[in-house]
Protein backbone atom coordinates (compact mmCIF):
# COMPACT_ATOMS: atom_id res chain seq x y z
CA UNK A 1 0.00 0.00 0.00
CA UNK A 2 1.17 3.55 -0.83
CA UNK A 3 2.69 5.87 2.07
CA UNK A 4 0.07 8.12 0.86
CA UNK A 5 -2.62 6.07 1.20
CA UNK A 6 -1.98 4.89 4.34
CA UNK A 7 -1.72 8.24 6.11
CA UNK A 8 -5.04 9.42 4.52
CA UNK A 9 -6.63 5.76 6.21
CA UNK A 10 -5.28 6.98 9.29
CA UNK A 11 -6.32 10.31 9.18
CA UNK A 12 -10.13 8.71 7.96
CA UNK A 13 -9.92 6.70 11.06
CA UNK A 14 -9.08 9.73 13.48
CA UNK A 15 -11.57 12.01 12.02
CA UNK A 16 -14.12 9.34 12.31
CA UNK A 17 -13.36 9.08 16.45
CA UNK A 18 -14.10 13.08 16.27
CA UNK A 19 -12.38 13.66 20.02
CA UNK A 20 -9.22 11.82 21.18
CA UNK A 21 -6.73 11.21 23.66
CA UNK A 22 -3.73 10.25 22.70
CA UNK A 23 -1.19 8.42 25.16
CA UNK A 24 1.84 11.08 23.97
CA UNK A 25 5.19 9.60 25.21
CA UNK A 26 7.22 11.73 22.64
CA UNK A 27 8.10 8.74 20.92
CA UNK A 28 8.12 8.46 17.10
CA UNK A 29 5.05 6.51 16.89
CA UNK A 30 3.02 8.80 19.66
CA UNK A 31 4.31 11.41 18.05
CA UNK A 32 2.84 11.27 14.00
CA UNK A 33 -0.63 10.03 15.68
CA UNK A 34 -0.63 13.83 17.45
CA UNK A 35 0.59 15.24 14.29
CA UNK A 36 -2.25 13.15 12.20
CA UNK A 37 -4.87 14.00 14.88
CA UNK A 38 -3.98 17.69 15.26
CA UNK A 39 -4.21 17.95 11.83
CA UNK A 40 -7.73 16.56 10.77
CA UNK A 41 -9.18 17.40 14.09
CA UNK A 42 -9.63 20.92 16.24
CA UNK A 43 -7.45 21.82 18.56
CA UNK A 44 -10.39 21.26 21.51
CA UNK A 45 -11.00 17.65 19.96
CA UNK A 46 -7.46 16.38 20.69
CA UNK A 47 -5.67 16.05 23.94
CA UNK A 48 -1.88 14.46 24.22
CA UNK A 49 -1.60 12.93 27.92
CA UNK A 50 1.29 11.45 28.74
CA UNK A 51 2.67 9.55 31.70
CA UNK A 52 4.72 10.77 34.46
CA UNK A 53 6.80 8.29 36.44
CA UNK A 54 10.24 6.81 37.75
CA UNK A 55 9.60 4.46 35.08
CA UNK A 56 10.03 7.45 32.49
CA UNK A 57 13.90 8.70 31.22
CA UNK A 58 14.27 12.13 31.70
CA UNK A 59 14.54 12.90 27.79
CA UNK A 60 11.56 11.20 27.39
CA UNK A 61 9.89 13.92 29.26
CA UNK A 62 11.41 16.36 28.21
CA UNK A 63 10.93 15.53 24.51
CA UNK A 64 7.21 15.08 25.19
CA UNK A 65 6.68 18.60 26.60
CA UNK A 66 8.25 20.48 23.82
CA UNK A 67 6.87 18.13 20.96
CA UNK A 68 3.26 18.60 22.38
CA UNK A 69 4.41 22.73 22.44
CA UNK A 70 5.52 22.20 18.80
CA UNK A 71 2.17 20.91 17.47
CA UNK A 72 -0.15 23.13 19.87
CA UNK A 73 -1.64 20.49 21.35
CA UNK A 74 -3.63 20.43 24.54
CA UNK A 75 -0.89 18.72 26.86
CA UNK A 76 -2.02 16.83 30.40
CA UNK A 77 0.91 15.55 32.52
CA UNK A 78 -0.24 13.15 35.01
CA UNK A 79 1.80 11.33 37.92
CA UNK A 80 1.78 7.47 38.18
CA UNK A 81 2.94 5.45 40.56
CA UNK A 82 3.76 1.82 39.33
CA UNK A 83 6.44 1.45 42.27
CA UNK A 84 3.45 1.34 44.75
CA UNK A 85 2.06 -1.75 43.23
CA UNK A 86 3.84 -4.81 44.80
CA UNK A 87 2.90 -6.72 41.70
CA UNK A 88 4.63 -4.25 39.30
CA UNK A 89 7.63 -4.56 41.96
CA UNK A 90 8.04 -8.20 42.08
CA UNK A 91 8.77 -8.14 37.83
CA UNK A 92 7.59 -11.22 37.03
CA UNK A 93 6.75 -11.63 33.33
CA UNK A 94 3.45 -9.77 33.32
CA UNK A 95 5.29 -6.63 35.11
CA UNK A 96 4.13 -4.46 31.75
CA UNK A 97 0.48 -5.67 32.36
CA UNK A 98 0.44 -4.27 35.43
CA UNK A 99 2.14 -1.40 34.47
CA UNK A 100 -0.02 -0.41 31.37
CA UNK A 101 -3.19 -1.50 33.25
CA UNK A 102 -2.63 1.02 35.76
CA UNK A 103 -0.88 3.69 33.83
CA UNK A 104 -3.72 3.53 31.28
CA UNK A 105 -6.34 3.77 33.94
CA UNK A 106 -4.54 7.01 35.04
CA UNK A 107 -4.73 8.42 32.21
CA UNK A 108 -7.82 7.71 31.64
CA UNK A 109 -9.14 9.27 35.29
CA UNK A 110 -7.53 12.45 34.17
CA UNK A 111 -8.89 12.94 31.04
CA UNK A 112 -12.38 12.18 32.41
CA UNK A 113 -11.56 15.19 34.74
CA UNK A 114 -10.15 16.76 31.80
CA UNK A 115 -13.03 16.87 29.63
CA UNK A 116 -15.85 17.21 32.01
CA UNK A 117 -14.23 20.63 32.04
CA UNK A 118 -15.20 21.28 28.44
CA UNK A 119 -18.66 21.12 27.34
CA UNK A 120 -18.20 20.47 23.73
CA UNK A 121 -16.57 17.15 25.38
CA UNK A 122 -20.14 16.24 26.34
CA UNK A 123 -20.14 12.95 23.79
CA UNK A 124 -17.74 9.88 23.47
CA UNK A 125 -13.96 10.14 23.68
CA UNK A 126 -11.48 7.82 22.60
CA UNK A 127 -8.05 6.52 24.12
CA UNK A 128 -5.45 5.96 21.82
CA UNK A 129 -2.33 4.57 21.74
CA UNK A 130 0.78 4.12 19.20
CA UNK A 131 0.96 0.33 18.73
CA UNK A 132 2.44 -0.28 15.28
CA UNK A 133 2.26 -3.51 13.38
CA UNK A 134 5.55 -4.47 14.36
CA UNK A 135 5.08 -4.51 18.27
CA UNK A 136 3.03 -7.58 17.60
CA UNK A 137 6.13 -9.32 17.15
CA UNK A 138 7.86 -8.87 20.58
CA UNK A 139 6.40 -10.12 24.14
CA UNK A 140 4.17 -7.19 25.12
CA UNK A 141 1.41 -8.42 27.45
CA UNK A 142 0.32 -4.86 27.79
CA UNK A 143 -1.36 -4.58 24.70
CA UNK A 144 -3.94 -6.60 26.48
CA UNK A 145 -4.11 -4.28 29.22
CA UNK A 146 -5.20 -2.05 26.54
CA UNK A 147 -7.67 -3.97 25.01
CA UNK A 148 -9.28 -4.75 28.11
CA UNK A 149 -9.73 -1.16 28.90
CA UNK A 150 -10.81 -0.08 25.35
CA UNK A 151 -7.96 1.54 24.23
CA UNK A 152 -7.83 2.09 20.38
CA UNK A 153 -4.61 1.87 18.15
CA UNK A 154 -5.02 3.94 14.74
CA UNK A 155 -1.63 3.36 13.61
CA UNK A 156 -2.64 -0.36 13.82
CA UNK A 157 -5.66 0.24 12.43
CA UNK A 158 -4.44 2.14 9.81
CA UNK A 159 -1.67 -0.69 8.80
CA UNK A 160 1.14 0.87 10.03
CA UNK A 161 4.44 -0.36 10.31
CA UNK A 162 7.58 1.26 12.58
CA UNK A 163 8.98 1.08 8.70
CA UNK A 164 5.93 3.46 7.61
CA UNK A 165 5.80 5.86 10.83
CA UNK A 166 9.15 6.66 10.36
CA UNK A 167 9.36 7.16 6.39
CA UNK A 168 5.69 9.27 6.49
CA UNK A 169 7.28 11.13 9.40
CA UNK A 170 10.43 11.90 7.45
CA UNK A 171 8.14 13.18 4.52
CA UNK A 172 5.93 15.29 6.82
CA UNK A 173 9.15 16.99 8.54
CA UNK A 174 8.73 15.81 12.00
CA UNK A 175 11.49 15.78 13.91
CA UNK A 176 11.42 12.23 15.81
CA UNK A 177 11.06 10.29 12.34
CA UNK A 178 15.08 8.77 13.18
CA UNK A 179 14.83 8.71 16.81
CA UNK A 180 15.62 5.78 18.33
CA UNK A 181 13.06 3.70 20.25
CA UNK A 182 12.79 4.72 24.24
CA UNK A 183 10.84 1.61 26.51
CA UNK A 184 10.27 1.71 29.76
CA UNK A 185 13.31 1.69 32.16
CA UNK A 186 11.98 -0.99 34.02
CA UNK A 187 12.39 -3.29 30.46
CA UNK A 188 16.02 -3.10 31.92
CA UNK A 189 15.85 -5.19 34.85
CA UNK A 190 15.38 -8.93 34.20
CA UNK A 191 12.10 -10.84 35.18
CA UNK A 192 12.38 -11.34 38.96
CA UNK A 193 14.81 -9.03 39.85
CA UNK A 194 12.67 -6.51 42.16
CA UNK A 195 11.91 -3.24 40.46
CA UNK A 196 13.41 -0.46 42.53
CA UNK A 197 14.11 3.76 42.24
CA UNK A 198 17.61 3.29 42.80
CA UNK A 199 18.08 0.29 39.44
CA UNK A 200 16.17 2.75 37.50
CA UNK A 201 17.90 5.73 38.54
CA UNK A 202 21.03 4.32 37.96
CA UNK A 203 19.80 2.94 34.27
CA UNK A 204 18.88 6.08 33.67
CA UNK A 205 21.99 8.00 34.73
CA UNK A 206 24.36 5.36 32.51
CA UNK A 207 22.03 5.95 29.24
CA UNK A 208 22.12 9.73 29.26
CA UNK A 209 25.98 9.81 30.41
CA UNK A 210 26.28 7.74 26.84
CA UNK A 211 24.29 9.86 24.96
CA UNK A 212 26.22 12.90 26.35
CA UNK A 213 29.30 11.37 25.01
CA UNK A 214 27.92 11.16 21.85
CA UNK A 215 26.68 7.68 20.99
CA UNK A 216 23.97 7.75 19.08
CA UNK A 217 21.28 5.45 18.06
CA UNK A 218 20.03 3.14 20.59
CA UNK A 219 21.78 2.72 23.89
CA UNK A 220 20.35 0.27 26.42
CA UNK A 221 21.81 -0.39 29.75
CA UNK A 222 20.88 -3.78 31.41
CA UNK A 223 20.70 -3.98 34.86
CA UNK A 224 21.91 -7.12 36.68
CA UNK A 225 22.26 -6.19 40.50
CA UNK A 226 26.33 -5.18 40.47
CA UNK A 227 26.49 -5.56 36.41
CA UNK A 228 25.86 -3.33 33.56
CA UNK A 229 25.74 -4.59 30.35
CA UNK A 230 25.98 -2.35 27.95
CA UNK A 231 23.44 -3.04 24.77
CA UNK A 232 24.04 -0.55 21.36
CA UNK A 233 23.97 -0.18 17.83
CA UNK A 234 26.90 -2.24 16.23
CA UNK A 235 28.33 0.76 14.78
CA UNK A 236 29.35 1.97 18.33
CA UNK A 237 31.04 -0.98 19.32
CA UNK A 238 34.50 0.12 18.00
CA UNK A 239 34.10 3.23 19.55
CA UNK A 240 33.30 2.00 23.58
CA UNK A 241 35.50 -0.72 23.01
CA UNK A 242 38.39 2.08 22.93
CA UNK A 243 40.49 2.34 25.98
CA UNK A 244 40.00 6.40 26.66
CA UNK A 245 36.24 5.61 26.35
CA UNK A 246 36.47 2.69 28.34
CA UNK A 247 38.28 3.91 30.99
CA UNK A 248 35.27 6.61 31.61
CA UNK A 249 32.38 4.85 30.96
CA UNK A 250 33.99 2.28 33.33
CA UNK A 251 34.49 5.10 35.84
CA UNK A 252 31.05 6.83 35.80
CA UNK A 253 29.53 3.70 35.91
CA UNK A 254 31.06 2.76 39.39
CA UNK A 255 30.71 6.35 40.71
CA UNK A 256 26.83 4.88 40.04
CA UNK A 257 27.17 1.44 42.19
CA UNK A 258 28.04 -0.65 39.39
CA UNK A 259 31.01 -3.05 40.19
CA UNK A 260 31.27 -4.65 37.00
CA UNK A 261 30.62 -3.05 33.38
CA UNK A 262 30.16 -4.89 30.51
CA UNK A 263 29.46 -4.70 26.55
CA UNK A 264 27.50 -7.16 24.80
CA UNK A 265 29.19 -7.68 21.36
CA UNK A 266 25.90 -8.86 19.60
CA UNK A 267 24.70 -5.38 19.50
CA UNK A 268 21.10 -3.92 20.51
CA UNK A 269 18.52 -6.46 20.61
CA UNK A 270 14.67 -5.34 20.97
CA UNK A 271 13.65 -7.66 23.77
CA UNK A 272 16.87 -9.22 24.77
CA UNK A 273 15.66 -10.16 28.18
CA UNK A 274 12.66 -12.00 26.78
CA UNK A 275 15.25 -14.90 25.00
CA UNK A 276 14.73 -18.26 26.76
CA UNK A 277 18.16 -20.27 26.56
CA UNK A 278 17.69 -23.09 24.07
CA UNK A 279 17.26 -26.49 25.35
CA UNK A 280 20.99 -28.50 24.64
CA UNK A 281 21.00 -31.39 22.40
CA UNK A 282 22.52 -34.57 23.62
CA UNK A 283 25.32 -35.67 21.87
Amino acid sequence: MEIESVYQKLQDILKDMGRVIIAFSGGVDSTLLLKAARDILEKDNVLAATALSETSSRQEREDAVLLAQTFDANHLLVETSELDIPEFVRNAEDRCYICKKHRFGRLIEAAAYFSCQRESWEHQVYMADGLNTDDYDDYRPGIRAARELGVRSPLCEAGMSKRDIRMISEKLGIPTWNKPAFACLASRIPYHSPITAEKLRQTDDAETFLREMGFSGQVRVRHYGDTARIETDPDNIPKLAEYEVRNRVTSYFRSLGFLFVTLDLEGYNMGSLNRKPKPRSLP
